[in-house]
């Protein structure tokens, strides 16, 4: 299933600042992106529900790998909705 991707201001910015300061991870999380919009379930992405985020309607919010086992590794955090097959994306950070 094919999936629309939806950006909320903060991921919208993040986006921008990686495109300024880290063009090779912005490459990543673009592919990432990519896969999430036709691949859910990628083995890459070790997709996961994430209890300590809720969406702007208390939507269940999961977590996709952009990097792992790396220093500085990014997530995409994001909910499904608000229409079906859109995928709402609330942040892509850094790992902590």
């Amino acid at each position: 299933m094919e999936f629309h991707l939806k950006f909320q201001p903060e991921a919208i910015q993040a986006l921008e600042e990686l495109k300024q300061t880290h063009p090779k991870k912005l490459k990543k999380v673009l592919k990432t992106l990519g896969l999430m919009e036709t691949n859910l379930c990628h083995p890459s992405l070790q997709t996961h529900k994430y209890s300590n985020l809720q969406g702007s309607n208390k939507e269940q919010v999961f977590e996709s790998y952009v990097e792992n086992n790396t220093p500085g590794a990014f997530r995409v955090f994001w909910y499904y909705g608000p229409e079906q097959r859109v995928i709402t994306i609330l942040a892509i950070t850094l790992h902590p």
